[in-house]
């Protein structure tokens, strides 16, 4: 399962997302590794990139993922405290 949104605070919302803290796709689905992160200039930017990404077939997405991390690596270990 892949799960595409967008957060002011990444450490903060991965945490959430690791802990099943908040209902949803990825408590239900079971959504806990960080394997792709970008930054957008602003939340208009970034909401714009998260229809376009939501909008592609999952192969499309997995390209994404694999030319940033390969390994498929949680990258939440990286950024949070």
């Amino acid at each position: 399962m892949l799960y595409t949104g967008m957060t002011g605070n990444l450490a903060r919302r991965a945490m959430e997302h690791q802990k099943k803290a908040v209902e949803g796709f990825t408590k239900t689905y079971n959504v806990t590794k960080l394997v792709y992160a970008e930054s957008c200039a602003s939340a208009y930017a970034a909401k714009l990139r998260e229809r376009q990404i939501k909008g592609w077939r999952r192969e499309k997405k997995n390209a994404l993922v694999n030319a940033m991390n390969p390994a498929w690596e949680d990258l939440s270990r990286k950024i949070m405290p």
